[in-house]
This record gives structure tokens, sequence and C-alpha cells, in this order.
């Protein structure tokens, strides 16, 4: 079983641990905007960038969502997608108050397929249920060819490794 920390303190993760060099699992999650069924993972035929945060109400997440944001203008060809358990109508909120235009912004709230299917719902501890700090890159034919589960909940993740592996 995986694991991070959140303020030092370990914490288990549940569902199937996805690895770089694995098909990256295509799972169904909830758009911000409107409500629509957003796909990420598997081939796509494009480049994606998979952010994963437990909370935009977070001070840490809210920095990541910025930065990745005004990042993703940057490189073209990729599809960034922010997922996180939060309620869709919240995302969108975050979203048009933060002027979050570049990317797509996700809930996975309804069935948690997207923490299961990548190995990111945090088990135990403080926040049990929601999804843990982590970036994926999949390639276009859906091979998952970064992957970082943040030590440290608490901390950003490495923004240029990330980038990095989706030029």
């Amino acid at each position: 079983m995986a694991t991070t920390k959140l303020k030092g303190n370990v914490v288990n993760l549940a569902g199937n641990e996805v690895k770089v060099g694995d098909k990256a699992p295509q799972v169904t999650v909830v758009n911000s905007a409107g409500l629509a069924d957003v796909l990420v993972g598997g081939a796509q035929g494009v480049k994606q960038l998979i952010i994963v945060v437990p909370s935009l109400d977070t001070a840490v997440c809210a920095t990541e969502t910025r930065n990745f944001n005004k990042k993703a203008s940057e490189i073209e060809g990729v599809k960034t997608t922010v997922v996180s358990m939060d309620l869709p109508f919240a995302s969108g909120r975050f979203c048009s108050a933060e002027g979050i235009d570049k990317l797509t912004v996700a809930s996975d709230f309804r069935n948690k397929d997207f923490a299961n299917a990548y190995g990111v719902l945090i088990a135990d501890g403080a926040l049990r249920g929601v999804t843990c700090r982590a970036i994926f890159a999949v390639d276009a034919n859906g091979i998952v060819t970064y992957k970082e589960i943040v030590p440290e909940i608490t901390e950003e993740p490495n923004y240029q490794a990330a980038l990095a592996a989706v030029k």
C-alpha cells in the first residue's frame, strides 16, 4: 500500500497503485462548469497532465491550481485537468473567483472512481476520503510517463518535473 504524509504523519493510500509505464485508467469525473462528464486517462490522442489535490479550499491547493493554470497556457497540445473531491459548485466558484480558465477543474465526488483507479484515495487520518496531492503525466497513447505522489500533502509538487514530462 502506498503512503504519503500529512504534517509529518504517515497516511495510507487506497486503490489501485498506478506506476510509470502502466496504462492510465480512463475514468469519468465531473466538470465544475456545467456538471458535464469529463474523461481523464486512457488513450485520448493528446498528452494529459492530471493534477490531483485534496481540496481547492486550502491555500496550497489553490496556489497549485493557480500556478498550473498559468503554466498550462504555456504548453500546447496538453489536456490539463485538476481533480479533487470538491463539489463541482464549490470548484466552479473557485474558478470564477480566481480566473482559472486554461485548464479543466473536475470532481471525483460521485463514486471516487478516479481516486480508487489511480491509488490516490486517502484511507486514514484526518483527510480520510479525499485525494492526496499527486500528478500524473499521460502520453497520447494512454501510458503513464510521470507520477508524483507528493511526499507531504501540505507541500506543493515539483512543477518543473511535471511540466517537463508533458513537453
